[in-house]
Formats: structure tokens, C-alpha cells, sequence
């Protein structure tokens, strides 16, 4: 399992949440607290808006806690909106193509959990993709592959219909070829704008969510795992969960991943 960090709020140093708390994300890639491997060294990477529509987005294959480029850019970039992600491989190599934050236009996406069965079910996702979203796949990852599904399904117009169009979609694949059903799904993906999450699994088991405030009462951090030990600050995120930040601050609300549905 992955683990990641993202924010929105006024701007602020990248290091805040990757290099400087106590559990930050650099600390969490070597000993990760509440997920199944301590480890996360299978690369990592951060996008980042500033004044432009896309995001700036630096990867590496290296283990975060080993790249001394990686805190010296968190140190140095503020961000109002920004994903930091370190990876532990469940599918596909360990290559830079392969490290999340994955970016498409203005669109950034992360993603911690799993498909059961993609190597199975995979041809058929991506016959589902228009060309143009297709070539736009440059990995081999099947949380790669969610992202361009879910864009497909007009991530532009409705974040959260297209996200629970594309889950509803690889659920009904995995049924069909495979026979059983397992997603987990806890990803954060942004437009530069608002900044979302999910967290969602088919056997009630998605990967760690907290959320916590960060400043003034309108900017939020979310992340796998609480990044110090002030246990009143963090509010883990419910199973079956689509969080959504904006100007207006956080609100949480339910997420079901439905073949029609539509955004909340």
C-alpha cells in the first residue's frame, strides 16, 4: 500500500506536510504506521499549482527518504493545491512512468489500494478509452488506467459521478471476467481548483484517510496517515466517502460507485 499527502488552503511550503512534521510523508515511505508494509520506497513524486491551468510534477524511482532533490523542492516551492505521493508497487515496474501524482491537462491523481484481477480485466478498460485518452497512458498501472477511465467519463463536467462511474465500471468487469469483486480505493485528484478524495472499498476495507485543518478555517490537508500524534486534530474519513475542498473549506458526503450515477 502507497501512502500520499495532499492540501488545499492558502499557499504554504510543500515541506510542511512532505519533509517537516514528525511523521511526515518522507518518514512515512520508511516506516509507515498503518499500512500493511512499513516500507514505501518504490519511488514517489508531487504536483504542485501555481500560475498556471496544469500542475508542475517532479518524480523519481528512488526511495523519497533517499532523494536529497526532494526536500530541497519542498522546502523551496509554496503551493495553494498540491500531491505528494510515495509508492509501494502492486502493479506495474518501478519506472518514473509508473510514480503517481499521474497528470492530464489541469487534472492531477493519486491513488493508494488495488484492483484485484486487473491483469485480467486491463485490455478491456482500455478499450473503453477514446484514442485520444489512450495515448495519454505512458505507464503500466492499473491506478493510471482509473484515472484516464475516469476521465473518459467526464472527470471534467462531474468529478464525482465520472470517479463512481469508472469504480462501478471496473467492478462489473472484474464480475464478469473474474468472478469476484475487490476494490480498494482511497485516491485524491484535483483540477488546480477543488481538491477531492475517496475513500471506498467493495469488502469495507479501503486504505487509511484523515483530514485535518491547516491554518485558517478554509485549508485542509488530507493524508494516509496522521502526520503527528495531536489525535483530536485528525478526523479519519469514512468508509464509502467523497471529500471535496474548495474555497468555502471541507465537506465530506457519501460515495457509492454507481454505473449512472451522477455528482452529489
Amino acid at each position: 500500500m502507497c501512502r500520499w499527502a495532499a492540501y488545499r488552503g492558502d499557499p504554504i511550503y510543500l515541506e510542511e506536510l512532505v519533509s517537516s512534521p514528525a511523521h511526515s510523508l518522507i518518514e512515512q515511505s520508511h516506516c509507515a504506521t498503518r499500512a500493511k508494509t512499513a516500507t514505501n520506497g518504490d519511488g514517489f513524486g508531487i504536483a504542485w499549482y501555481g500560475d498556471h491551468p496544469e500542475p508542475g510534477r517532479y518524480r523519481d524511482i528512488l526511495p523519497a527518504w533517499s532523494d536529497c532533490n526532494l526536500r530541497s523542492l519542498a522546502r523551496q516551492i509554496r503551493s495553494p493545491l498540491f500531491l505528494a505521493h510515495v509508492r509501494a508497487a502492486t502493479h506495474g515496474a518501478t519506472r518514473r512512468d509508473n510514480c503517481h501524482p499521474f497528470v492530464h491537462g489541469r487534472w492531477s491523481f493519486m491513488h493508494n489500494g488495488q484492483i484485484s484481477g486487473f491483469d485480467r480485466i486491463r485490455r478491456r478498460m482500455e478499450a473503453l478509452l477514446s484514442d485520444e485518452i489512450f495515448d495519454a497512458r505512458t505507464g503500466s498501472t492499473d491506478s493510471e488506467l482509473l484515472f484516464l477511465l475516469a476521465l473518459e467519463f467526464g472527470l471534467d463536467r462531474d468529478p464525482h459521478g465520472a470517479v463512481s462511474r469508472a469504480i462501478a465500471t471496473i467492478e462489473a468487469l472484474s464480475a464478469e471476467i473474474c468472478g469476484d469483486v475487490l476494490v480498494r480505493f482511497t485516491a485524491a485528484f484535483s483540477n488546480g481548483e477543488t481538491l477531492y478524495a475517496v475513500r471506498y472499498a467493495t469488502d469495507s476495507r479501503p486504505p487509511t484517510l484523515y483530514a485535518a485543518p491547516l491554518g485558517n478555517a478554509t485549508s485542509y490537508c488530507l493524508v494516509s496517515e496522521p502526520l503527528n500524534d495531536d489525535i483530536d486534530c485528525w478526523m479519519e474519513v469514512p468508509d464509502g466517502s467523497i471529500v471535496v475542498i474548495g474555497e468555502d473549506g471541507m465537506s465530506v458526503s457519501p460515495f457509492l460507485a454507481e454505473a449512472s450515477a451522477r455528482a452529489a
